[in-house]
């Protein structure tokens, strides 16, 4: 399995026996972003003699550990990820993607590219959620997954660091990693039988989000032909807000260090300091010791992205995107029911009560998912898992359900409709929109969580094996399960490879926006409402 590409030979696995797939994993698509590179823009890998291998995916990016990110080591998804919760993981040596196609000699197949979730400050491509051997199979594409940097060390806006080329002024270097491996794929999938004039950018949570920048992007002109945005819309910061937080994070580095004591103190110790003096200095911090800084600094919120920096990205996206100026690509656009209750660790800020929704913590309530089996008998309740104040779930107003809604709302359909009117005036026959309803997990993770953020993802990946979701995955629900998750890959291959989504294994007609489709399994049903 050894391919040739620009900056060398690459040798993969070869799956045909098993997944029915050829994969290329950990394939490095610009240089570590290490010393003089942190916080720059992405630079073309470095040429290599001989064949590299290319059997095992990369590091997951530099992050504080969180309920979606790797663990610790790089050790294997499991029990191991929530070991590194609170704590450094990944690594800045993270710049690579993974590739899947059919096994066979098939060419100018269409490409579906992934760019993961996790708000932006967490998320890596090795999460098997993401792993793309089923969906290039049962699709006939070529898919990539993609690794890019995340929190401040992905987005950072710090007048320190400026050097007068704007993509490097911007502070979007995670944007930017995602644009050179779009780049990548341009000049290198043909030698693995993908089409580099048929590519869809797929995103999910921060990555859909992150999709709707590419679209907006003047940067990414001619790099996608068709975007999927799961679950996210343009929620991009302003430049003041990034670099307020910037130069709040740096205050809290030089207090951490010893060279300070206070804000004030910080303040005049960067006064005496260059520009290129303070970039030296940062540069030349671990990342582990930036990242604990971090950590311990929560009050700071999270590093804010994509920033709406002039160049990158327009100053007022959305404007820009309603005026007819974006790369007008056919879109499909989706979201969960029940996004909301992924979050309900934020419920106690929107009832103001300041109580979490989970009753137990992030590090017991991953371990009692994990080793959860949906075909075993339990004695598990609601009550196990829901905080007392949201109880009974279908309680006005307080409880789950209610508030879950709520979250769901503001997060991420308040203004998307909009947005999603910008597209369609420009592209009324190529832009879609679902809602995923499938909420057929074992009580009582039917009410927790019933169609949760995320879970649309790995229907579309046909990824029912060990991973986040795992406890929904029972005998009981795998034949509409399966039938469903057949007719959302049949959809995104559909679309991947001609625009439109629709074919005869939906059972209906999907229409465009307004209308929408509604994902959901009793059996194969599916319906076709107005939205």
């Amino acid at each position: 399995m050894i391919r040739q590409t620009k900056a060398g030979k690459i040798e993969g696995v070869d799956d045909s026996a098993g997944s029915g797939t050829y994969s290329w994993k950990g394939v490095p698509f610009a240089q570590p972003p290490v010393g003089n590179l942190r916080w720059a823009p992405p630079v073309d890998p470095v040429a290599w003699d001989g064949v590299r291998s290319a059997t095992q995916f990369g590091h997951g990016c530099a992050q504080g550990g969180r309920y979606f990110s790797p663990a610790p080591n790089d050790a294997p998804y499991g029990l191991a990820v929530r070991e590194g919760f609170g704590k450094p993981v990944g690594n800045e040596d993270c710049l690579t993607l993974n590739i899947w196609r059919p096994a066979g000699k098939d060419a100018n197949l269409p490409v579906i590219v992934f760019i993961y979730g996790g708000s932006n400050i967490s998320g890596y491509s090795a999460d098997p959620s993401y792993d793309g051997a089923q969906l290039a199979k049962r699709a006939n594409a070529v898919v990539v997954t993609v690794n890019y940097r995340v929190g401040f060390l992905g987005w950072f806006d710090l007048p320190q660091l400026k050097t007068g080329d704007p993509k490097n002024d911007s502070g979007n270097f995670a944007l930017l990693d995602q644009i050179q491996a779009l780049k990548f794929i341009r000049d290198n999938i043909d030698a693995f039988g993908g089409d580099p004039g048929s590519v869809t950018v797929m995103g999910q949570s921060a990555g859909a989000v992150n999709t709707w920048a590419l679209v907006t992007s003047p940067a990414s002109t001619g790099l996608l032909h068709k975007a999927v945005a799961l679950s996210g819309g343009i929620a991009f910061s302003a430049r003041a807000t990034a670099q307020n937080y910037a130069k709040g994070l740096v205050n809290a580095i030089v207090i951490a260090d010893g060279k300070a004591t206070d804000t004030t103190s910080a303040n005049a110790w960067l006064a005496t300091q260059t520009n290129e003096q303070v970039a030296a200095y940062l540069r030349g911090l671990p990342a582990d010791k930036l990242l604990t800084i971090m950590l311990a600094n929560p009050q700071l919120g999270n590093a804010p992205a994509p920033i709406e920096d002039g160049n990158i990205l327009p100053v007022n996206s959305r404007s820009v995107v309603a005026g007819g100026t974006f790369n007008k690509v056919p879109m499909i656009i989706g979201n969960t029911k029940d996004e909301g209750t992924l979050f309900a660790g934020l419920f106690g800020l929107y009832t103001g009560n300041g109580i979490s929704g989970f009753k137990l913590s992030d590090y017991d309530r991953f371990g009692l998912q994990y080793n959860f089996n949906p075909d075993a008998p339990t004695s598990l309740t609601e009550a196990d898992l829901i905080s007392s104040a949201y109880l009974p779930v279908d309680t006005p107003t307080t409880g789950w359900k209610a508030v879950s809604d709520v979250v769901t709302n503001s997060i991420f359909l308040n203004g998307l409709s909009t947005q999603i009117d910008s597209v369609a005036a420009q592209l009324p026959t190529k832009t879609w929109y679902y809602r995923f309803d499938w909420n057929e997990e074992p009580a009582p993770f039917n009410t927790v969580y019933g169609a949760t953020h995320g879970l649309d993802t790995v229907f579309f990946f046909h990824n029912f094996g060990t991973n986040v979701f795992s406890f929904a995955y029972g005998a009981a629900n795998k034949p509409g399960r399966e039938a469903l998750s057949d007719a959302m890959v049949g959809s995104l291959a559909a679309f991947a490879r001609t625009g439109d989504p629709n074919h005869p294994g939906l059972g209906v007609t999907w229409p465009n926006w307004p209308r929408q489709i509604v994902f959901d399994a009793n059996g194969t049903q599916l319906q076709n409402t107005a939205p």
